[in-house]
């Protein structure tokens, strides 16, 4: 899977903390966690999804990450949003 999904998105969170929120919400359908993001910022995004069974996928780095999300900065972690 691509950061391509993340781009079609009709709904997405963007950054670590609104990723978990949706996770914890039960929003999130789909996460995606940067290869390059410090694992102290990600770590409790990874166990959550872990816990919850939400499938994980690895984008290459922070900044495609971001520029999937359409912002002008990396991002560690986004997410897509479910209904």
């Amino acid at each position: 899977m691509s950061c391509d999904q993340l781009k079609m998105a009709k709904k997405r969170s963007v950054g670590t903390k609104q990723t978990l929120k949706a996770i914890l919400k039960g929003e999130a359908k789909l996460v995606f966690v940067a290869k390059d993001a410090e694992a102290h910022v990600v770590k409790d995004l990874l166990r959550a999804c872990q816990e919850r069974g939400v499938e994980l996928v690895y984008a290459d780095s922070m900044q495609a990450l971001g520029a999937a999300c359409g912002i002008q900065v990396g991002a560690a972690s986004a997410a897509i949003i479910g209904d």
